[in-house]
């Protein structure tokens, strides 16, 4: 969140007069300072708030916020107070579209303004930041009026801005503009107003249907794009392909791409302002027969929520996933195959232990969120960076958990074990069908299986389901009949009710909306360290798993059936067989 204090870059060649000089010529103390004096912050959230800007970068608003020190609201009145600028709740305004064309949408984003009313000779613009004076500067000589500032939280300005900049224009229509005005092909129409707003509608409309990835997928004559919503893909727009290379070159250019490389896949990231959060998107084009193609990862650090509450394990699970983490050492999994969530619930975990007495790092392919208090590594391959040498020179590091972002080969995983009998706690993934499998997995790895008992805290197995749309769910007719089709023994007595999905406008007619985790989670008690050194076969090791509580991603998936969670058909997609 950019609450600027100075601009030390900004100083030389300002014109005199406007409110950009006399905001400059405020003399201030630093911003953390200005909140002590108020009472806002303590000088040892201060201090830690500095530690985590220095590392992340950006401003010192955002990692107070980040941390939890202070609001949004608070900091935009006290900015306010600071600047002498009113506080207008724009949390729900609707601004003239013949204002808004005086800033253009592009201008807006950037500056995190929107322009609110014009009166006389005077433009009244809410800002999140009322300290950034080039941004004031910007402003007089694009309106040529008087720019007068007023505050608000950066999460409310976002929001108006996307509200009302899109407004009532649908990706169709967009384009139509666009050939009427007669666009071209070419890469120089990638930065024209229109394209821009195209591009980003389209990202909009994946993160407002909760889309994991973005498809942009070329064909001889259209240009088809698609989006996954709930792990299926759907179809969203086809657009003409005479607009292929510019929307191409517009998201290279966000991206940070060579726009003018097309025989080589490419790899960037875009930071989408969207509402009152910012989306990362990992992007990733591929030469094809018909153009390049693009795929777009959707990372919503506002959807994510540090809780082990809303990973959506049972309460058996829960309390048992709980036990595990909450030892001082030893190693975690989560198994599973890729797009299950597995990263998700890592996270949560972190969430669930983080705290300031303990030092966390993690290494990951690629960073996916950034987390407060945790140091975080991406490794590099093409450096020698690799999981393996990253996690020699982060135990020389002084760790008390470490995030392994996948166990990949042998040499790893025989390090994350070591790391574990050293009294370290260790987070990792697996590619296994389901939890028991990590125990032959890792053995075929090189682990000594004599290792394994000692070190193994917990594995957890985990698929996701679609959740049943509530809005048009209805009940199934004959759920005993089903849930016998499905393997599931009932008792004669027994009345369960189950629910399938119809389909409305609230799911798309899909019948479903979000997705939910089914899980089972091993733990590994004195019999196993037996059977494994005895060499015992996967079928034993889970008899010996269920004789010890673990109860099967199939049976927790059929449990959330019963409960309206999800449809039968649904788990046996995802798990039948586990």
């Amino acid at each position: 969140m950019p609450f600027l204090v100075e601009h030390p870059a900004t100083e030389a060649a300002r014109p005199e007069g406007g409110l950009a000089e006399q905001q400059r010529q405020q003399q201030r103390k630093p911003l953390g300072e200005r909140l002590i004096d108020q009472g806002l912050i303590t000088r040892s959230q201060l201090d830690l708030a500095l530690r985590e800007q220095k590392r992340l970068g950006g401003y010192l608003g955002e990692a107070l916020i980040g941390l939890g020190f202070i609001t949004a609201d608070a900091l935009a009145d006290a900015l306010a107070s600071e600047t002498n600028t009113q506080v207008i709740d724009i949390s729900s305004a609707v601004i003239d579209p013949d204002v808004l064309k005086l800033v253009p949408h592009e201008m807006a984003r950037r500056f995190k303004l929107i322009p609110y009313e014009v009166d006389g000779d005077a433009i009244t613009v809410v800002m999140a930041d009322p300290y950034d004076v080039v941004a004031i500067d910007t402003l007089e000589k694009q309106c040529q009026l008087r720019v007068e500032v007023a505050s608000a939280p950066e999460g409310d300005v976002m929001d108006a801005i996307a509200r009302n900049y899109m407004q009532g224009v649908s990706i169709e229509e967009t384009m139509d503009k666009i050939l009427r005005e007669g666009v071209s092909a070419q890469e120089e129409d990638s930065d024209s107003a229109p394209m821009v707003r195209l591009v980003d509608q389209l990202i909009a409309e994946g993160i407002k249907n909760g889309a994991t990835d973005i498809h942009i997928e070329p064909d001889e004559k259209i240009v088809r794009v698609r989006m996954r919503v709930d792990g299926l893909l759907q179809r969203s727009v086809l657009i003409p392909k005479q607009l292929q290379l510019a929307i191409l070159a517009r998201l290279k250019i966000m991206a940070g791409m060579n726009i003018t490389e097309k025989r080589i896949p490419q790899d960037g990231r875009i930071h989408f302002p969207f509402g009152k959060r910012v989306v990362d998107l990992r992007v990733s084009t591929l030469p094809t027969a018909h153009g390049e193609n693009v795929v777009m990862r959707l990372l919503d650090q506002g959807k994510m929520d540090l809780r082990l509450d809303s990973v959506g394990l049972s309460k058996v699970n829960l309390q048992r996933f709980r036990t595990a983490i909450d030892r001082p050492h030893g190693v975690i999994l989560v198994t599973g195959p890729t797009g299950s969530g597995k990263t998700t619930t890592l996270y949560a975990a972190l969430g669930e232990i983080n705290s300031e007495d303990r030092s966390i790092f993690t290494l990951e392919d690629p960073i996916e969120y950034r987390l407060p208090l945790v140091r975080q590594t991406q490794v590099n391959p093409e450096v020698g960076l690799t999981f393996a040498s990253g996690l020699r020179a982060l135990l020389r590091q002084d760790p008390d958990v470490i995030l392994i972002g996948e166990i990949r080969d042998g040499e790893t995983a025989e390090l994350a074990v070591r790391a574990s009998l050293t009294g370290h706690l260790v987070f990792s993934t697996l590619h296994t069908n389901d939890a028991v499998g990590a125990i032959p997995r890792l053995i075929d790895m090189g682990v000594e299986p004599y290792l394994l008992p000692a070190c193994l805290a917990a594995v957890m197995g985990q698929r996701l389901v679609r959740r049943l749309c509530p809005e048009c769910k209805a009940p199934v007719e004959d759920p005993k009949k089903e849930l016998e089709d499905a393997g599931v023994p009932l008792k004669p007595e027994s009345r369960p009710r189950l629910w399938r999905a119809v389909g409305c406008a609230s799911c798309m007619n899909s019948g479903y909306k979000g997705r939910a985790t089914i899980n089972e989670v091993l733990l590994l008690d004195d019999r196993f360290h037996d059977a494994i050194v005895h060499g015992a076969t996967k079928a034993e090791l889970t008899r010996l798993a269920l004789e010890n509580g673990m109860r099967t991603m199939f049976m927790d998936g059929i449990g959330k059936a019963l409960q309206g969670v999800t449809t039968v058909t649904e788990v046996l997609r995802v798990a039948r067989g586990h």
